[in-house]
C-alpha cells in the first residue's frame, strides 16, 4: 500500500495529464483501497491458520496473491491496450523481489499476531525507506524527518512489547516485513517517472508470480475449495486496491490523500474483531497511535517539500485512468 502511494506521488506529468482533480472522489477511492488492503490481511490470516482446515504455508498464500492479481491486471491491460515502453528489468526485479519477500513475511506474521498490530507496523515502511535512502541513494535527511522516524520507531517498540512476559516473537516478522518493504520503496523511487504506473503494476505482478511459483514448489499442498476461493479473492482484492490507489492519487495531491490510507488500521481491527473476536488492547492502541503520528509527521514534511501542483489539461486522455 505504501509502495503504491510513494510511486504514484512521484508520477510524471505525462501520466497525470487528462485526469480531472476531484479531492472528494480521491478520498473515497483511497478509503475503498484501504477496505481492500485490510481485507487481504484478513484473508491471509484465515489461510494461515486452521480456520479453514490445514493452514497454508506463507509461500502458498503469496502465490495466490500474485498469481490472481496478475490475472486480474492482465485482463485490464488487455482491455485498455496501453502503450508499453521498454522496462528497466534490473529495477523491476529488485523491486518485485523485495516486495514478494515483504508480502510473504507479512502474511506469515498475521497468522500469529492481531491484524491491528501487523498493520500498524507496516506504516514503518516509509521510515525504513527514508533511513535506507541515506546510504543507498545519498539523500540528506533533515531534523524533522529524523524526528518522525524516531517517533514511529518508538511506537514500534511499544507494539513489540519488549518484556519477557509479553514479547511476541512473531512481531519480528512484521517488523522485518516493514524493513524489507522499505528496501522495495528504494527501488520504486528509482523506478518512478521512468514508466507508466499501469505498466509498473503489471510487470510487478508478473515477476511476483514467477518468483512465487518457484518459491512455493517445495511447500505446495492441495488447498481446499474454500482456500482456493480465498486465494482468488486475495489476488483480486489486491488488484482492486492498486487500481483504487492509482485513480485516487491521480485526482488529488498526495499530501491530501495520504492520511486517508491510515484507515487501513481501523478496518483491520474491525475485521479481526468481527471474524476472530480479537480486541486491540491498550498497548496496541498506544503503539499504533505513536506510529501513525510519526508517519503523519513524515508525510506532512514530505508534502511541504513537494513542488507546487501543476494544473493539467482535463481534455487529454491518460493511460493511468483505470476506472474507464
Amino acid at each position: 500500500m505504501t509502495a503504491c502511494l510513494y510511486l504514484l506521488r512521484r508520477a510524471t506529468l505525462r501520466d497525470m495529464i487528462g485526469t480531472r482533480q476531484n479531492p472528494a472522489l480521491a478520498a473515497a477511492l483511497v478509503l475503498l483501497a484501504t477496505v481492500f488492503i485490510a481485507g487481504t490481511t484478513l484473508i491471509a490470516k484465515a489461510l494461515g491458520t486452521d480456520a479453514l482446515g490445514t493452514p497454508l504455508h506463507p509461500f502458498q498464500i503469496s502465490f495466490g496473491r500474485f498469481i490472481f492479481a496478475f490475472l486480474a491486471i492482465s485482463m485490464l491491460v488487455g482491455l485498455r491496450r496501453p502503450k508499453l515502453t521498454r522496462p528497466n528489468w534490473g529495477l523491476h526485479i529488485g523491486r518485485t523481489s523485495f516486495g514478494w519477500m515483504g508480502a510473504t513475511l507479512m502474511f506469515a506474521s498475521v497468522a500469529y499476531i492481531p491484524l491491528a498490530d501487523a498493520t500498524a507496523v507496516t506504516f514503518l515502511n516509509p521510515v525504513f525507506a527514508m533511513i535506507l535512502a541515506v546510504p543507498l541513494l545519498g539523500e540528506r535527511v533533515g531534523p524533522w524527518r529524523w524526528a518522525a522516524a524516531v517517533i514511529a520507531l518508538v511506537g514500534a517498540m511499544v507494539l513489540l512489547r519488549p518484556t519477557p512476559a509479553s514479547f511476541q516473537p512473531a512481531s519480528l516478522l512484521a517488523l522485518t516485513a516493514a524493513a524489507v518493504m522499505g528496501l522495495e520503496l528504494i527501488f520504486i523511487k528509482r523506478l518512478a517517472g521512468r514508466e507508466r504506473p499501469l505498466q509498473i503494476l503489471w510487470l510487478n505482478n508478473l515477476l511476483g508470480s514467477l518468483i512465487a511459483c518457484i518459491a512455493v514448489f517445495a511447500f505446495w499442498q492441495p488447498p481446499s475449495a474454500e482456500q482456493w476461493a480465498l486465494m482468488v479473492m486475495l489476488g483480486c482484492m489486491m488488484a482492486c486496491a492498486q487500481g483504487c490507489f492509482v485513480n485516487g492519487m491521480a485526482r488529488a495531491d498526495a499530501s491530501f490523500v495520504a492520511p486517508f490510507s491510515y484507515a487501513t488500521l481501523i478496518f483491520a481491527a474491525i475485521y479481526d474483531y468481527a471474524v476472530f473476536s480479537a480486541t486491540p488492547d491498550a498497548i496496541t492502541v498506544l503503539g499504533a497511535v505513536i506510529i501513525l503520528n510519526g508517519a503523519a509527521l513524515l508525510a506532512w514534511r514530505e508534502g511541504r517539500q513537494r513542488p507546487p501542483t501543476l494544473h493539467l489539461d482535463p481534455g487529454t486522455k491518460a493511460d493511468q485512468d483505470l476506472s474507464r
